[in-house]
């Protein structure tokens, strides 16, 4: 390691905004096997999944319909 490292030319990170924050979310164990089974077939963690399919959702700006029986 140098003993002196120079920032001086360095920028801002432009990712820094797209970090993502830490959450608890308690989800069904059979919503989470769901996600989870279709992360090992596309081959990505599977909460980056549940990121993905949330941020689509958020993008589309879709509405949930509920319907009680």
């Amino acid at each position: 390691m140098r003993k002196h490292y120079d920032f001086s030319k360095s920028t801002p990170n432009p990712y820094a905004q797209k970090l993502k924050k830490q959450i608890t979310i308690r989800l069904d164990e059979d919503t989470v096997d769901y996600f989870k089974g279709m992360a090992e077939e596309k081959g990505i963690p599977y909460q980056s999944l549940i990121n993905l399919y949330l941020r689509d959702c958020a993008q589309e700006n879709r509405d949930l319909k509920l319907q009680w029986k």
